[in-house]
């Protein structure tokens, strides 16, 4: 048990903090990488509803998510160095009903994107509740459930390890890579309210992975009646 526990102390230290300081994110972004790590633990399923070039459109099934309060910060490694004591406390079992969870992935970062580069963003981090355990999802103090029906995503993968300076530049690339299509439509509508359109990092591997790296920016939006997929 110790040495599981172990485990999840070193997945989620390479999440929510930066060795990556070690390794720059390698790789030109795009898609079609299944990340290996959902082939050892589990990860929220999904459809693949269009390809493009350099991005992917998903629809998520309904999903349970256990997330931080707003953390401001103007670093999204920083802000995952603030929650990672919380998520791990709770899958470890400080939560209501005195549980322990297995470990998911991947950790995701929503990211509210500040008016300037040197103001504060505002990111929540979450963790993946299992299927399992999603009916009796347990609360915890400083912690809220999130709870997710069927949502579509825009989604660019990039590799490495996340550095703050560059998941703004894979977002935008991202946006980029839709711009004119039905999809950006569908963005800037579920968008129209940001200051700035909000965006989640997803990542999946544990610290000691230099190689076959997965991350993903992830942009949500809601389908219209008439769009066609």
């Amino acid at each position: 048990m110790a040495a599981l526990d172990l485990f999840k102390l070193s997945f989620l230290v390479s999440l929510l903090s930066s060795s990556s300081n070690l390794l720059k994110s390698g790789g030109s972004g795009g898609v079609g990488v299944f990340p290996p790590t959902c082939n050892r633990i589990e990860c929220p399923s999904y459809d693949v509803i269009h390809s493009g070039d350099g991005f992917e459109i998903r629809r998520y099934n309904s999903s349970v998510w256990i997330s931080t309060q707003p953390i401001d910060d103007i670093s999204l490694v920083d802000a995952g160095r603030t929650a990672f004591f919380q998520l791990f406390d709770y899958i470890q079992g400080k939560n209501n009903n005195h549980q322990k969870i297995e470990m998911t992935a991947p950790v995701i970062t929503q990211v509210k994107p500040s008016d300037g580069p040197f103001c504060s963003s505002s990111f929540v981090v979450s963790f993946y509740v299992p299927k399992q355990n999603q009916a009796t999802a347990p609360s915890a103090k400083g912690l809220h459930l999130q709870r997710w029906g069927p949502t579509y995503v825009a989604v660019r993968q990039f590799s490495g390890f996340v550095m703050d300076d560059e998941v703004g530049e894979e977002a935008a690339a991202l946006y980029a890579s839709i711009a004119g299509t039905v999809w950006s439509d569908a963005i800037d509508k579920s968008h129209a309210g940001d200051a700035a359109t909000e965006y989640i990092v997803a990542q999946y591997n544990s610290p000691f992975e230099f190689k076959n790296r997965v991350n993903e920016i992830w942009l949500t939006f809601d389908v219209e009646d008439g769009l066609v997929i």
